[in-house]
């Protein structure tokens, strides 16, 4: 369990770096897009400069690539505590993604993101009621739920195959 704790943080210390190097410019913030409140999409959508840099992936695909990515990430983390039995493997895949989950709503996106300006578009700067709703965020860490059960289930079928 020690070692299920150290990876946690440093997990999250890694998935908070990111999301703050990916931060700090329209140009940054823009990736993000689908985040946003739409009351941010919707300015967005109307700033000409910045409305032909915003892709959209259809939901499939995003939660596809979510999949993909953390799938290979908490592999990667997993094979550290990895046992002969696809239960452990599960339990301690489980904790991790959605603790992880909890970690990016809890920290990152109601306490960081909605009080950061450095994740706000330029004339918005001064707005913070307009980052404050947490619809989506919540949307995210739903979605995240289930993100990580499905992950949990793979590599924990993985681990226990390879062991």
């Amino acid at each position: 369990m020690p070692l299920l704790i150290l990876e946690l943080i440093i997990l999250c210390l890694i998935f908070w770096g990111i999301c703050f190097l990916g931060s700090g410019s329209d140009e940054k913030n823009i990736k993000s897009y689908a985040s946003y409140p739409d009351e941010i999409q919707k300015i967005v959508k109307e700033n000409p400069e910045l409305r032909p840099k915003i892709n959209s992936s259809s939901p499939v695909v995003s939660f596809a690539s979510n999949i993909l990515v953390f799938g290979i990430v908490l592999l990667i983390f997993g094979l550290f505590f990895k046992k002969s039995d696809f239960k452990t493997n599960f339990i301690n895949l489980l904790i991790l993604g959605q603790s992880l989950n909890a970690f990016d709503f809890l920290v990152i996106d109601m306490l960081w993101w909605r009080n950061s300006k450095r994740i706000r578009f330029e004339g918005t700067k001064n707005r913070a009621e307009l980052y404050s709703n947490p619809k989506k965020h919540f949307i995210s860490f739903l979605k995240g739920i289930a993100l990580f059960l499905v992950i949990a289930l793979i590599d924990g079928l993985i681990l226990s195959i390879i062991n």
